[in-house]
């Protein structure tokens, strides 16, 4: 079973670790200019960077779970490189709105589209899952037949 899983898992753990360098950016941040919790307002450099972390986090859950019934159920490669991309994109989204607002675009939107792709992964797996163990069908086999 671990052989199943385990680059998903090691997926999850960097972006756990992605999401604790956020984190630690915002401490920074408060220490930087002087903000104090539970305030989340401050100059636009402390915003920017409050806010990255807060979307990003925001997303986390989706990308997860996204990323493992890609991995379950379409294929566990295909999902752990396509996490890769998304974490790679996220980190992308974070440094561009730390310096501007505007450099979040373009990271944000290729991040979207990898959660399309999981997304899309995702139902094509469990529909071939749901067609092959309640109705017998197994559309690979049909379509190479």
């Amino acid at each position: 079973m671990l052989d199943q899983i385990h680059l998903l898992a090691a997926v999850t753990v960097l972006g756990v670790l992605e999401q604790a360098y956020f984190f630690l950016q915002v401490i920074y941040a408060r220490r930087a200019f002087g903000i104090s919790p539970p305030k989340i307002s401050g100059p636009p450099e402390f915003e920017r960077i409050f806010r990255a972390q807060v979307n990003s986090s925001e997303y986390f859950p989706i990308f997860l779970a996204l990323l493992w019934q890609a991995g379950l159920f379409f294929h566990q490669g295909l999902a752990a490189a396509l996490g890769l991309l998304y974490l790679y994109a996220r980190y992308c989204y974070f440094m561009g709105y730390r310096a501007s607002s505007s450099e979040r675009l373009a990271p944000i939107y290729f991040s979207t589209g990898v959660l399309w792709i999981l997304i899309a992964a995702s139902a094509l797996g469990i529909f071939h899952f749901f067609l092959s163990h309640y109705m017998g069908l197994n559309v690979l086999q049909l379509l190479t037949a």
